[in-house]
């Protein structure tokens, strides 16, 4: 395991150090002995304990790290995929960040006015080295969240990719990956920063100053 080394220790924002993160994994994967279904596991426990907020993505550092996101029970994309990663590598599965933009095609209108783009810039979702290779897992939408929405859900058996569907069941387009952003061993929360800020300027505002009141 020495060439994963990277993907086992904690970081910044994967801080599994911090003993709730550490102790959250434990007691998720309790009596269960294999990686895979140990993932499995700490997959859908992020899912859907951890509830989908799309308002969630206001820059400060902190509101990026495993254990804040945990201790909030709700996130967004990225948070949840740093916390999923986090507690991976807390039980000992190697674990990275993987980033590209998206287009979500069945987000309310009102949202794209909101963000003055149909673009998510910087979705984030998780990879996680099971049997010998990399597997993508997205624990973005909770239960609650896709029936709402009317958003597929992902599913993870810890051996195939489980990104967002192309399309819903009723063949309607949902998400698009526009471009790839690549994977890292934590957040590059500088560059994300400096993409949010120049994409979300007014919907960061409004966030900050809802925050405030």
């Amino acid at each position: 395991m020495e060439k994963f080394n990277e993907f086992l220790k904690p970081t910044k924002f994967l801080d599994f150090d911090k003993s709730k993160v550490r102790n959250l994994a434990q007691k998720v994967v309790e009596g269960i002995e294999s990686d895979k279904d140990k993932a499995i596991a700490l997959f859908y426990w992020v899912r859907d304990k951890i509830r989908y907020n799309q308002f969630g993505f206001y820059m400060i550092p902190a509101n990026f790290k495993a254990s804040v996101t945990l201790r909030r029970k709700n996130g967004f994309c990225v948070s949840k995929a740093v916390l999923l990663s986090a507690l991976a590598r807390a039980v000992q599965i190697p674990a990275k960040i993987h980033l590209a933009d998206i287009i979500n095609h069945k987000i309310p209108q009102k949202i794209i006015d909101w963000m003055k783009t149909n673009v998510f810039f910087f979705h984030g979702y998780s990879e996680l080295y099971l049997n010998e290779k990399w597997v993508k897992a997205t624990p973005v939408f909770d239960k609650i969240t896709c029936k709402k929405g009317g958003y597929p859900l992902v599913e993870f058996d810890g051996e195939n990719d489980a990104l967002l569907a192309s399309h819903d069941q009723q063949g309607n387009r949902f998400v698009e990956y526009v471009n790839d952003r690549g994977t890292y061993s934590d957040l590059p929360y500088k560059e994300i920063e400096e993409i949010f800020n120049m994409q979300y300027a007014e919907a960061i505002e409004e966030v900050l100053n809802s925050t405030k009141k």
